[in-house]
């Protein structure tokens, strides 16, 4: 089949492509750079792409159609938020016979609004975070206690549209409520409702699935070991793990509550006192630790793409479990990070250099295939600035400060 892979850049990009390149289907990938991390790997086919999905998603939609006419594509797969929101909301404009196999746009929204989930992921059996809703940004200069922090500003979805123009709003950490009402004040009056959320302490966790016909083909967990910042965020060191039915059992519960087609992450915090798993939010995409699934056996891009070619795929329950997966720049930066701060430099360093031959992989090193991470690493040093595509528009997301999100990424 002719896959179509969009967001180069990203690393669930590169590892998509790694693995539909191995099924022996034709892989293209887009990217606003001549350069990109997933469009100098092995067997890919390179395509600029000039036109940014959060300033104009109609244009953004129109301009894949058009490669997916030049490249012959059947299956497209959209790797952001914020290009499957434009593609799914223009569906329309892509060639009669490509596949773009996720959920439609009104379940995918439903899945993406923060506030409408917790109350779903509680009936589920989800744990869910202590919130206060700020419904209005008249609501903003609303007094909580001062126990109530550390907490974390969510506005109710992660793209949002202000003034006609689309934007990509982060999770934000406060410490107290000073810096809760400056967050709040921050963002743009499309962010709210917004949830303040009392911080979770516990073990990031991660379900991962596909749903396909109202069947579960495929299922996956896995725990962060680091992340960058090292306080919560983007996973730099995880592991898979056994699926436990406190994650799984509500996990599935959801999905067939949104009626969900395509792969999935539930993201979850699981408190050690109890064990119980507390829901953050769902992602109806591919996510940034892709690699480790398909390095412990279960390989989510071949089996959607399988799914979506109308194939009878047997449903996927095993895989390798204690199987890590390092992002090797990323952890540098987290080693960084923990250098600079208060605590044990020796742990640090010790923590860094503990390396299993036999349990860990490099998620974007690979022998037999070199080229991302010579690209990672010149970006990396600062020497390499992939040159950009003439685009027509560019948008940066709100200046608000990224946050320990909950994720599991």
């Amino acid at each position: 089949m002719r896959i179509l892979i969009t967001d180069g850049n990203e690393r669930a990009a590169l590892a998509a492509a790694r693995s539909l390149v191995r099924a022996g289907h034709s892989v293209g990938v887009t990217a606003d750079s001549r350069a990109s991390l997933a469009g100098v790997s092995r067997g890919v086919r390179p395509h600029p792409l000039t036109t940014d999905p959060l300033t104009h998603p109609a244009d953004y939609a129109a301009e894949l159609a058009s490669i997916t006419r030049q490249h012959g594509t059947t299956v497209l797969l959209p790797m952001t938020d914020a290009s499957l929101e434009a593609v799914l909301e223009h569906r329309r404009a892509l060639p009669t016979g490509v596949v773009l196999p996720f959920p439609d746009l009104a379940i995918y929204r439903a899945a993406s609004d923060k506030g409408r989930l917790l109350t779903l992921a509680h009936d589920c059996g989800f744990g869910v975070p202590e919130t206060r809703t700020i419904a209005t940004p008249r609501d903003c200069d609303v007094t909580l206690p001062e126990d109530f922090f550390p907490a974390v500003v969510k506005p109710h979805r992660s793209v949002v549209t202000a003034a006609g123009i689309r934007r990509k709003l982060t999770v934000t950490p406060v410490a107290n409520a000073v810096e809760c009402r400056r967050a709040l004040a921050a963002l743009p009056a499309a962010a709210f409702p917004v949830l303040v959320q009392r911080r979770v302490s516990g073990f990031g966790e991660g379900f991962f699935a596909l749903r396909w016909g109202g069947r579960t083909i495929a299922m996956f967990a896995h725990r962060r070991l680091r992340e960058k910042p090292p306080s919560g965020g983007v996973s730099t060191y995880r592991e898979s793990i056994p699926l436990d039915e406190r994650l799984a059992g509500p996990g599935l519960r959801l999905l067939d509550a949104l009626d969900w087609q395509g792969v999935a992450m539930i993201e979850c915090k699981r408190e050690p006192e109890t064990g119980r798993q507390v829901v953050m939010e769902i992602n109806g995409r591919f996510w940034g630790s892709l690699q480790l699934a398909i390095d412990s056996g279960v390989d989510f891009p071949a089996l959607l793409v399988r799914c979506a070619a109308g194939e009878s795929v047997p449903v996927h329950r095993d895989y390798r479990v204690g199987v890590r997966s390092r992002w090797f720049w990323g952890d540098v930066d987290q080693l960084y990070l923990r250098l600079k701060a208060r605590g044990s430099r020796l742990r640090a360093l010790r923590d860094f250099f503990r390396v299993s031959p036999r349990r860990d992989h490099s998620e974007v090193w690979r022998w037999s295939d070199p080229a991302p991470f010579v690209v990672e690493t010149l970006q990396w040093l600062g020497l390499f600035t992939p040159r950009r595509v003439d685009a027509r528009s560019r948008n940066t997301a709100v200046p608000i400060v990224s946050a320990p999100s909950s994720g599991v990424p």
